[in-house]
């Protein structure tokens, strides 16, 4: 459903008002947009004295753990009980940022059996039928403009907190890179204007997202392009890679690889780039381009995942090596897509 009809309110209204648990669901390996639009509404229902739990499959991104709310969030990996217990209670899911059940990891397996009514938002394509109200729209820049205009839709604005608008205003700033894609719709810029009004202090926030990481994070940046970064100019790409050696060389934590793989974007002639990382059992590739090469089209064909047409991510169960070997064997299959002018 791409516009938030009258059916859609009044059930979802009716589905709020009818339940007092509810919990809040997002995808695993939450981003800012994930953890701004869960957050904004754990503080929405909060102020509407429900018993709100909000769940996140895995660990947090550092970077982010400064947000309001945070310290609330139960990470389902490392309380598992105590998450299945709450999810078996729930009156009412809302699920944020993703449209597809395998997002929720294992999470998924409690929640979408549980026969209560759910409530889905997100803007990613092709969305699964896993919820009893499912508001998509592709053409948002993130799923926390959607959020704020479901929320002012229901409630009307003054449901809009200031904690609540700090939370939407992480979502939409990180989803579109600081407003650098993504954020082409006059729309998107009403909604922030609307937050800022709510007290929200930009600068505060732009600061607490892209300079509050470590040492060590930086220097596995520079060691991602001195060392690990391949350039393949016949087919407009570039790609990093990063064993599980350089992790624990450089004292990862979750979050530190975050926006890397739109550095290779800044390389004259490059159209689409990867990051390809390696985990146990698999390695996590994540894909970005310019233009109209579709990244979510390689992501879905070759590499079990999706999302937008110029950023999207997947997993590869195969070992790091391979993956790359894959990845490079692929290239040739877009080159209607991929053909600099004096390769051809």
């Amino acid at each position: 459903m791409e516009k938030i009809t009258d059916e859609f309110i009044s059930g979802a209204r009716q589905a709020i008002h009818e339940a007092h648990k509810v919990v809040i669901l997002t995808h695993k390996n939450p981003d800012g947009d994930a953890l701004g639009s869960g957050l904004a509404f754990f503080h929405f229902f909060k102020n509407l004295g429900k018993e709100v739990t909000f769940i996140a499959p895995n660990q947090l991104p550092v970077y982010l753990l400064w947000m309001p709310g945070i310290s609330d969030v139960l990470v389902y990996e490392t309380r598992k009980d105590q998450g299945k217990e709450i999810i078996r209670a729930a009156e009412l899911f809302v699920m944020v940022d993703f449209n597809h059940r395998s997002r929720l990891s294992e999470v998924g397996d409690v929640v979408i059996p549980h026969k209560v009514p759910k409530i889905l938002i997100d803007h990613h394509p092709y969305p699964e039928d896993i919820a009893t109200f499912i508001y998509s729209r592709t053409s948002s820049s993130s799923t926390a403009e959607m959020v704020f205009e479901f929320i002012e839709k229901l409630f009307g604005e003054d449901a809009v907190t200031k904690s609540v608008a700090e939370c939407l205003y992480v979502g939409i700033m990180t989803d579109t890179g600081s407003f650098s894609y993504n954020s082409s719709e006059p729309l998107t810029f009403a909604i922030v204007g609307k937050l800022l009004k709510k007290g929200v202090d930009k600068d505060s926030i732009t600061d607490k997202v892209y300079n509050n990481f470590s040492e060590h994070r930086l220097r596995l940046l520079g060691h991602s392009m001195n060392g690990r970064m391949r350039v393949v100019p016949e087919y407009q790409t570039a790609y990093i890679f990063l064993t599980k050696k350089d992790l624990d060389d450089y004292h990862h934590e979750p979050g530190d690889t975050e926006g890397f793989v739109n550095f290779p974007l800044s390389i004259r002639g490059v159209v689409f780039s990867a990051i390809f990382i390696e985990k146990e059992g698999y390695t996590k590739c994540s894909f970005r381009s310019k233009g109209s090469f579709p990244a979510n089209l390689v992501a879905k064909e070759h590499f079990g995942g999706g999302g937008h047409m110029n950023a999207a991510g997947g997993e590869c169960k195969m070992p790091l090596e391979d993956s790359l070997k894959k990845f490079e064997s692929i290239l040739s299959q877009y080159k209607t897509y991929l053909n600099p002018p004096d390769h051809e």
